[in-house]
């Protein structure tokens, strides 16, 4: 009776674990931005900044600090004074001073008047919020790019096997038929023989492509962020060829990388600008209260009647700091920092070309692939009739074995092609919304 009831359970459990989930791409794209790895992390990059901004917002506000000391002095140090201060005079004498204890607490306060670095990066806080930001948006972006990928590799693999499937099934009816004519005397057995390599060779051409469907599809949870084990269905509706709109060249300005290596650009400006800081003087108030417990023993917890005396002393005043000369240091990094930015201004007008060649691609790829679809699209039905009536000619003895796997083999490459072209449509497809930078539309 236990095994009874642990049966049930084991089943449950089983089809739990393999659950079936329908996919569609914004379904995908959703649950990558929720749960992948590079998304997270980015988001933790923006909430990062935000601690950042705090640690240099941190410089320009009063410093506080206790402090706390406890000295023995086994062996006083003398001095040797003249013996005059002590009505003796024209001798010298040794006198110890200090206690063999000493004990001391304080508080002290230190505040920024004016120091140039810190004003500076203060400025700078904004633009590093808006940097990680933009940072966010471009990971995002990639995340979406290689999700719709893989989403639309995974449905071309499948369109194969349904396909490959498909011609199994055909020319298993094939082999029925020439078996058949083959037991009345009526066909060779090369001719049988033909038939089965043929679907053997098939079938061989299915498992490959079954194995490259789990390949796809892992990489794609892998993209996803999405547990291996899940089983995913894919709307066909999904797939369907819609001409993309081509306009003009989009503003290659309002690219998330062209933003992000502007916002980078204006952060090299304040690296700069913080290292001509030092050439500034800086001001800074310096404040401190301290108590002061000296004696023969420890202090702590000593009376003046055991010798032990405690006092307090306080002291307020300004630290002034002037750079006069640093031994060229300070030139010479801002010389770099002046390399740096000129280096950036390079990449920028590269990627801006690169943008502006990555919209050009995609939409010559656009139009290529939608003459190409339709040409595919007619090959494809063209090789359906001619093996319709190839297929019926063989039934009448008209055409022979040899026009029949022929044109098998050219319906299904027609076919093929025509999956192929879908793809390489759909991969230009999402390479054209990446040049306009609106791949988040298809979250829409």
């Amino acid at each position: 009776m236990r095994k009874l009831f642990l049966i049930p359970l084991i089943v449950f459990a089983l089809t739990a674990k393999a659950q079936v989930k329908t996919l569609t791409l914004k379904d995908a794209i959703t649950y990558a931005l929720e749960n992948k790895a590079d998304a997270k992390k980015a988001k933790l990059e923006v909430e990062n900044s935000e601690y950042k901004i705090q640690e240099v917002r941190s410089r320009a506000l009063p410093q506080i600090s206790a402090n706390g000391s406890l000295t023995y002095n086994p062996i006083l140090q003398t001095n040797v004074l003249d013996g005059a201060m002590f009505g003796q005079p024209g001798q010298s004498i040794q006198v110890a001073f200090g206690q063999k204890w000493t004990s001391g607490a304080g508080i002290s306060l230190s505040q920024a008047i004016f120091d140039q670095s810190v004003f500076t990066g203060l400025r700078a806080a904004k633009s590093t919020r808006e940097f990680y930001q933009i940072n966010n948006q471009l990971t995002e972006e990639q995340v979406i790019e290689r999700v719709a990928n893989n989403y639309y590799s995974v449905y071309v693999q499948r369109e194969r096997l349904i396909l490959l499937d498909s011609n199994y099934v055909n020319t298993a009816k094939v082999r029925d038929i020439v078996k058949g004519q083959f037991d009345n005397g009526l066909a060779k057995r090369i001719d049988l023989d033909r038939i089965i390599v043929k679907m053997s060779n098939i079938d061989t051409d299915r498992q490959q492509i079954k194995n490259q469907i789990e390949l796809q599809e892992n990489a794609l949870k892998f993209y996803m962020g999405m547990p291996i084990e899940t089983q995913i269905v894919m709307p066909k509706t999904e797939f369907e060829v819609t001409p993309a709109a081509l306009t003009e060249a989009p503003n290659t300005a309002n690219r998330t990388e062209y933003l992000l290596l502007k916002k980078q650009e204006e952060l090299l400006e304040f690296q700069k600008t913080a290292i001509k800081a030092e050439y500034y003087p800086t001001l800074s108030l310096l404040a401190g209260y301290n108590y002061l417990g000296q004696g023969p023993e420890v202090p702590f917890f000593a009376k003046p009647a055991d010798g032990v005396y405690w006092s307090d002393y306080s002291a307020i005043g300004l630290n002034l700091k002037v750079p006069i000369f640093t031994g060229f240091g300070t030139r010479s990094r801002v010389r770099q920092a002046d390399n740096a930015i000129k280096s950036l201004q390079e990449d920028i007008k590269d990627t801006q070309l690169g943008l502006d060649l990555d919209y050009r691609n995609a939409k010559a790829q656009i139009e290529n692939n939608l003459v190409t679809i339709k040409n595919q699209k007619e090959n494809m039905r063209l090789a359906g009739d001619i093996l319709k009536n190839t297929k019926n000619n063989y039934l009448q003895g008209l055409a022979s074995l040899t026009d029949l796997l022929d044109s098998e083999n050219a319906s299904l490459e027609a076919q093929n092609n025509y999956t192929r072209a879908v793809l390489a449509y759909k991969i230009a497809e999402i390479a054209l919304i990446k040049s306009k930078g609106e791949l988040k539309n298809l979250l829409n």
